[in-house]
Parts: structure tokens; C-alpha cells; sequence
């Protein structure tokens, strides 16, 4: 028996069939081509599963579950995807669409909740009581996993980590609130500290590695310059470096788990990011001589959102 995992996202829509351990045992992809009705999309999205199913040798017989991990909120009880702006999705029956093309129990979560769960199961935070995942990536996600299981909250919007207030009158977030934690710590947030930092200082080594050009700033070229130690580029990275330990600071205070994971793309900054990240932590807690969560990265990469979303009808969670 397997599980189909789908993780779907502004750019493609990726499926895998997952055994019971995690191990992903065929995968494909389709464009999401967002803009399009909701059915339509839905429909490449059971096309795409039907066709990796009979790829890999399986038929629907052979299939547990679904799950979906969206970018988005969704309502678990009745299948629905609540919210979810980068598809323009709102209130739209995903579950009961889905089962159009394969009658299967549908299981649907928030995309970084399952990645943070695909961690939890066969990655990184394996065998830990409870684990908090950040994507940083566009934006900042958030998953919680506690006693192995997804955590999303009464309403399920508990784990939206990147509208974490962290400047009332700061920078205004696509949320329409000001000063979110992913205004600071995503992908997105360095560039725009980068473009800045290297307009003022056109004789930096920032600014020779973007040609003086802003439009070619990104956060790789951002980090990379930091750790070949160019004074703005280090100075862009401790101001990125101090509100997330800000962030960690307010998780660690608020729910104290085993594991905090670091995920998405400024992730792969690797332990040049840890280092920092362990080094500044602790002058921002509260109990200094307490232990306090392990600060790691991801293992699973891209594939953690198949992962995740394929094990959600492992062990569902019981409706109350």
C-alpha cells in the first residue's frame, strides 16, 4: 500500500508515491499556470497523480490517502482551502474536487505545516517530541509538529510564523500589517536590504558582484559576499541575523521545542547561517543557563512537501 503526497505551488504542482517510512518511490510534476479556474487546476493535479500511479506500477487499489500541502489556510474538517492568495483560492472544495478523479480519503494541510511533518518523520527532527520548521524562502512559513503530529492550531492558522509582529511601525507586509517577521527574515527581505546597502556603497564588493545593477541582487549573492567578508553584505546578514533570533527567541519562549529547523532556500547558507544563528541566540533568551531548543537545517529539501503531504493519512488527525 501507498501514499499520494502533493505539493502544490505557485510555479508547479509536484506528486509523489510515498511508502509508510517516507520513502518516495516515484514523482512527477505539472505547471500550476496560476490563473486559471480552480477546477482546472484541480483536474492537472489528478491527471498528474494518475499518471505517476501508473508510472511506478500502481494502480488506485494500491493508494491509502492524499494529502496536500498548499501555501495557504485550509479548513480540515471539510476538505476546503480557506485561503490561499498565490492561486486566488477562496473557500474552493479541494478535497471533494480531487476525489473526482481518485475516490481516496483527502487529507490537506498548510505547505511548510507538512514540510516541518516530512522533517519529523525521516528527516532532521526524527524521534524529537515536538519541532518547529521555517521555510525562508519569498515569504517566511511556519510548521509545528508536537508528540508526531502536525500542529495548526484550533482554526488552523496556528502556525503562521511569518506574520509574527516584530515592528509595529516597520516595514508594511503583504498581509496588510506592518513590521511581519518575513519582512525581515525571508529571501525577499535580504534583497531588499541588499539593494539599499549597495546603492550607498558603490564600492563595495556587493556592488561589483551585481554589476551595479539592483535588479541583479539576490540573497545567494548577498550571503556569498558576506562570507567572503565584504563589510556591507556582513552588515545586511547581522541585521537579518538579529531579527531572527528575535524569532527564535519568541518560539523558543512561547512553546520551547526540542527543535527549531531552518528551511528554504537562505537556508542553504548552511553553517554559515548556524554559526551565527548559535552564536547571537543566547544573549536574546530568557533563561540563559536553561537548555533551549536545537537550532539545525533541513534535510529533506524540496521533496519534504510530498513527504509531508503523503503522510498526513498515516495517522490522520481525529476530528473532534
Amino acid at each position: 500500500m501507498v501514499y499520494l503526497g502533493i505539493d502544490v505551488g505557485g510555479t508547479g504542482i509536484k506528486v509523489g508515491v510515498v511508502d509508510e517510512n517516507g520513502a518516495i518511490l516515484r514523482q512527477g510534476e505539472t505547471p500550476t499556470l496560476v490563473g486559471r479556474p480552480f477546477g482546472e487546476i484541480v483536474r492537472d493535479m489528478g491527471v498528474c497523480a494518475l499518471s505517476v500511479l501508473e508510472q511506478g506500477g500502481f494502480t488506485v487499489a494500491d493508494v491509502v490517502s492524499i494529502g496536500v500541502g498548499v501555501p495557504g489556510v485550509a479548513d480540515q474538517k471539510t476538505g476546503t482551502v480557506v485561503f490561499c492568495t498565490n492561486l486566488g483560492w477562496h473557500n474552493e472544495p479541494l478535497r471533494a474536487e480531487l476525489q473526482k478523479y481518485i475516490d481516496k480519503p483527502v487529507y490537506i494541510d498548510n505547505d511548510a505545516t507538512v514540510a516541518g511533518y516530512a522533517e519529523s518523520i525521516c528527516g532532521v527532527s526524527m524521534g524529537c517530541h515536538s519541532s518547529v520548521f521555517l521555510t525562508l524562502g519569498t515569504g517566511v512559513g511556519g510548521g509545528i509538529v508536537i508528540g508526531g503530529r502536525p500542529w495548526s492550531g484550533f482554526h488552523g492558522v496556528g502556525s503562521e510564523i511569518g506574520h509574527i509582529p516584530m515592528d509595529i511601525d516597520g516595514e508594511p507586509c503583504t498581509c496588510g500589517n506592518n513590521g511581519c517577521l518575513e519582512r525581515y527574515c525571508s529571501a525577499t527581505a535580504i534583497i531588499r536590504m541588499g539593494r539599499q546597502a549597495m546603492l550607498n556603497h558603490p564600492d563595495s564588493a556587493l556592488y561589483q558582484a551585481c554589476g551595479g545593477d539592483t535588479n541583479n541582487v539576490t540573497a545567494k549573492i548577498v550571503l556569498d559576499c558576506a562570507k567572503e567578508g565584504d563589510d556591507v553584505s556582513l552588515k545586511v546578514f547581522r541585521h537579518y541575523v538579529h531579527y531572527m533570533c528575535l524569532a527564535l527567541d519568541t518560539i523558543i519562549a512561547f512553546l520551547d521545542p526540542e527543535m527549531i529547523i531552518l528551511g528554504g532556500g537562505v537556508s542553504k547558507a548552511g553553517n554559515f547561517l548556524l554559526d551565527a544563528i548559535r552564536e547571537r541566540l543566547p544573549r536574546y533568551l530568557i533563561f540563559k543557563t536553561l537548555p533551549y531548543s536545537r537550532i539545525e537545517i533541513a534535510r529533506l529539501g524540496a521533496d519534504a512537501g510530498m513527504i509531508g503531504a503523503a503522510m498526513l493519512g498515516k495517522q490522520p488527525v481525529k476530528e473532534a
